[in-house]
């Protein structure tokens, strides 16, 4: 602005010396300087103001810009919005108390994953040993009706046989208790599990495990009925093992002493 005012000012005393002194050469030799001057300031003014005038779009555009970046801001900030909102409900639920009922669920998930695989294993176990028992009974009858008519090396046969199911027997049952002492661990966790869960509020889970319980008892139930009619058929053949014997012991006396009583009278 002060610059502005020194252009006008010089422009208006080199026009009025001008003027005031036409016929005096030598007065305008010696205001040449001031025109000079007054021109260079006009030329300024003039360059000013193309300055300024070609700088008003700019400024409108940097304005545009300006709204533009502000556009652009806000949804920005709206989306940190929603993001502290849902942390802070994500901060709300990780309660103490949120965190004990996940982890009963948690619980309680492992315990019914550990039950169901020790019931599938017991009763995979308690099936292949009524299988066995059921092999040993039928070889058992049939060495039973061929008692007293087989040559010495059928009956060693049959014999090895037999001893080799009593064996499988034996390895089967072995495996069902093995089986049977980690289902009832299971159970006994999955009850604790459960308990565990009601307590907390995860009464969800405490249900689910609690019917987990039900079905794995009703199914090991039904593979140890098998197992136990297997047992007692077994034993039945025992008795009936145990009566031929005697009946075929009997006869072999009987067939002595009837060898004796007609050596006897021969003798006679």
């Amino acid at each position: 602005m002060q610059a502005v005012g020194q252009c006008s000012v010089c422009a208006s005393r080199a026009a009025g010396g001008f003027l005031r002194n036409q016929t005096d050469i030598s007065l305008l030799r010696t205001n040449k300087s001031v025109l000079r001057r007054g021109a260079a300031c006009i030329r300024f003014l003039r360059s000013e103001s193309v300055l300024f005038s070609s700088r008003k779009p700019r400024v409108q555009k940097l304005g545009e810009q300006t709204d533009t970046a502000h556009m652009s801001i806000a949804p920005l900030s709206v989306g940190r919005g929603c993001y502290a909102s849902s942390f802070t409900q994500q901060m709300e639920n990780l309660s103490h108390d949120s965190l004990i009922r996940r982890a009963a669920s948690l619980v309680t998930d492992s315990s019914s994953t550990f039950l169901s695989q020790t019931s599938l294993a017991l009763i995979n176990a308690l099936t292949d040993y009524s299988k066995a028992v059921h092999t040993r009974i039928a070889v058992q009858r049939r060495y039973l009706a061929s008692v007293g008519k087989l040559t010495p090396a059928e009956e060693d046969s049959f014999l090895e046989v037999i001893n080799g199911q009593r064996a499988e027997v034996s390895v089967r049952l072995h495996e069902c208790k093995r089986f049977e002492s980690t289902w009832i661990n299971a159970v006994n966790l999955c009850k604790m599990a459960a308990e565990a869960a009601h307590s907390s509020g995860a009464e969800q889970g405490s249900i689910t495990v609690r019917t987990n319980i039900q079905v794995a008892q009703s199914q090991v139930g039904e593979a140890r009925k098998l197992s136990a009619d297997a047992d007692k058929k077994l034993a039945e053949t025992k008795v009936e093992e145990i009566q031929r014997m005697a009946e075929y012991a009997s006869f072999l006396e009987d067939g002595a002493e009837r060898e004796v009583h007609e050596a006897y009278l021969r003798e006679d």
